[in-house]
């Protein structure tokens, strides 16, 4: 299993978490990748984040959302919604996003049936996060669960896939290139 940290904001504060904390425990679980995610601040308060998380961590950085702090993290992460908002054309959102971060940057979005997939499949991404793989109490907005479903439709993507939603340590995948860790990390 190759680790992907979510580290949201909303979940360290209801935890009484530090940013600290997280990273030690991400980096002592092998993260290869973080994704730094806070729906409720400006963007100034993201990248004294993403500025923080970068001196604490080597691996690669993904901001979510906030794709104009390109320059301080190596990729960004974008849903459907967020996608919209920036186009109603989702193609024409992603062409206009990977304008901004260039090509040398990551950039991924989620997806959660085969439609988004194969949709993401013409993109120029780097990855797709699929789910939600079970529910989970972070996230209300869940339209479906995969559940054992998702690891056949990882396999109809041409990015590499991080399953997200619910995933825990011990599932096991042979489509999927990493498991979107967040809540776990945090009750460990």
């Amino acid at each position: 299993m190759k680790l992907y940290a979510l580290c949201d904001q909303d979940l360290l504060n209801a935890h009484e978490m530090s940013l600290e904390e997280f990273i030690r425990r991400a980096k002592d679980a092998n993260a290869e990748i973080i994704q730094y995610r806070n729906k409720n601040a400006n963007t100034a308060y993201i990248k004294t984040q993403l500025i923080r998380i970068r001196k604490l961590f080597d691996g690669f950085l993904i901001v979510n959302d906030a794709y104009e702090l390109i320059e301080f993290c190596d990729g960004v992460h974008l849903g459907q919604e967020d996608l919209k908002n920036i186009d109603s054309e989702l193609s024409t959102a992603v062409k206009i996003v990977r304008s901004v971060i260039g090509r040398d940057k990551i950039f991924g979005i989620s997806t959660h049936n085969e439609e988004e997939i194969i949709e993401a499949n013409t993109f120029d991404l780097n990855y797709i996060g699929l789910g939600a793989y079970r529910a989970t109490n972070t996230k209300k907005d869940i339209d479906g669960i995969l559940g054992d479903s998702l690891d056949v439709l990882a396999g109809k993507s041409k990015h590499l896939v991080a399953a997200i939603g619910g995933v825990k340590w011990n599932d096991l995948f042979q489509n999927v290139t990493y498991h979107v860790i967040g809540s776990g990390l945090i009750n460990r």
